[in-house]
């Protein structure tokens, strides 16, 4: 049966919108709307008209919270939707000229009636997962205030050798420990949803036993694989953050040394590098093969990229059996 392939593009206040069968590929509609309850609304009303019995597939870009909402009551109302790479669109597109939003909107149409066969129907993340993401973002971002603060507390600790800065050294210092109180509390919210959720406590009790795995580490782990449902495997999952080296070849000629790709989880690779260096300090085993290695020859960052991925694959190990995570001395 053919679909009615309904692109999306996603703004703060507004929704682009574009229809196309996948058998013809020819734009039927383009529209806007609020993005608002009232909107989305219209929005799924109007497209039911046009479908002619059709079954229909929304499709829309991850644009953040911009689209959390329409994921949200696309859901509710048993839509079927995807969330696509804007990347993805963008390489499937060839060489375009001009752009707007209802250009964009018939490109990720076009795009989903296309690679119908490559769509896979998007589920959101439960209320748990979705309010310990946000949690961990604002953590984040107060994290950063809190080390410029700390730059900057250490740049006026050295002028006020010289002039008096007594107040201002003060109240960086204020500002600082306002900081440690709101990282702290978000750190105890975030555990405190953990602890609330069945399955959610046991995977966390689990992996954070691993070496190196910390309560951030952790929920991001917990948060970026929905509680293990998204990636079947450590494998995926390590392509996803950035760590699994994929080899750079073609013909007699070119042969280039493996690496990573670009393409990541920024923050999370971050995070388990950091679980790395962590595991390299306190695990004997994990700190017996990075000696022997750099030993080798082999660059710092590789080794550290390399006990990242066995921290990885410890992580899902461990999430898969019942028994608890146990550290073997050498």
């Amino acid at each position: 049966m053919d679909y009615l392939f309904c692109g999306i593009d996603v703004s703060k206040d507004s929704l682009d919108y574009s229809g196309c069968f996948g058998a013809s590929k020819q734009i039927l509609f383009t529209s806007k709307l609020d993005n608002s309850v009232a909107g989305i609304s219209k929005m799924i009303k109007h497209v039911e008209k046009q479908c002619n019995g059709s079954p229909i597939w929304y499709c829309l870009e991850h644009t953040g919270n911009y689209g959390l909402l329409l994921a949200h009551i696309l859901q509710i109302k048993n839509c079927n939707y995807s969330m696509i790479s804007s990347l993805d669109i963008i390489r499937s597109s060839g060489l375009t000229r001009g752009k707007s939003d209802a250009i964009d909107a018939q490109r990720i149409a076009i795009y989903s009636a296309t690679f119908s066969h490559k769509l896979k129907q998007t589920s959101m993340h439960g209320q748990t997962i979705l309010k310990m993401k946000t949690l961990l973002t604002i953590r984040d971002q107060f994290v950063r205030i809190r080390t410029q603060l700390k730059n900057a507390y250490k740049s006026l600790l050295i002028s006020s050798k010289i002039i008096d800065l007594k107040h201002e050294v003060n109240q960086h210092r204020k500002e600082i420990k306002r900081f440690d109180t709101k990282i702290d509390s978000l750190e105890k919210k975030i555990l405190e949803l953990i602890n609330h959720d069945p399955d959610l406590k046991q995977s966390y009790t689990r992996i954070s036993k691993v070496t190196g795995v910390g309560l951030i580490t952790a929920s991001a782990v917990l948060i970026y694989t929905n509680n293990f449902k998204s990636f079947e495997n450590p494998r995926k999952f390590n392509c996803y953050c950035g760590l699994a080296p994929f080899e750079y070849s073609s013909g007699t000629s070119v042969r280039r040394q493996n690496k990573t790709s670009k393409y990541r989880n920024k923050d999370m690779k971050k995070l388990l590098f950091n679980a790395a260096n962590t595991a390299i300090v306190h695990d004997q085993q994990i700190r017996t093969y990075f000696n022997r290695k750099t030993k080798e020859g082999k660059h710092k960052m590789s080794v550290i990229n390399a006990v990242a991925c066995k921290i990885v694959y410890r992580i899902f190990a461990v999430a898969a059996r019942e028994e608890p995570y146990v550290q073997l001395s050498v």
